[in-house]
């Protein structure tokens, strides 16, 4: 059935346009990101929270490693007596 479409004279412009090679990669890429977040968070109730939680806690050990490496002492003090 798909030989006669193209002789009823423009039902063949009808079809897919396949868009730009640039196009059709940013599409892709986008499609790709989006699949990786879903996988990501898959079964979490709020990705937004994890993803707080995360740089949260990212922050806090930065923080402790620009700590302890300026002679900071780790947090520990040695008592004597």
């Amino acid at each position: 059935m798909g030989m006669c479409l193209s002789c009823l004279g423009g039902a063949g412009e009808d079809g897919v346009v396949t868009p730009d090679p640039e196009t059709r990669r940013r599409q892709l890429a986008e499609a790709a990101e989006k699949r990786q977040k879903e996988t990501a968070y898959r079964g979490v109730k709020n990705p937004e929270g994890v993803e707080r939680k995360r740089k949260k806690q990212e922050e806090i050990e930065k923080t402790e490693m620009t700590t302890s490496g300026s002679g900071g002492g780790g947090g520990l003090k040695w008592q004597v007596g």
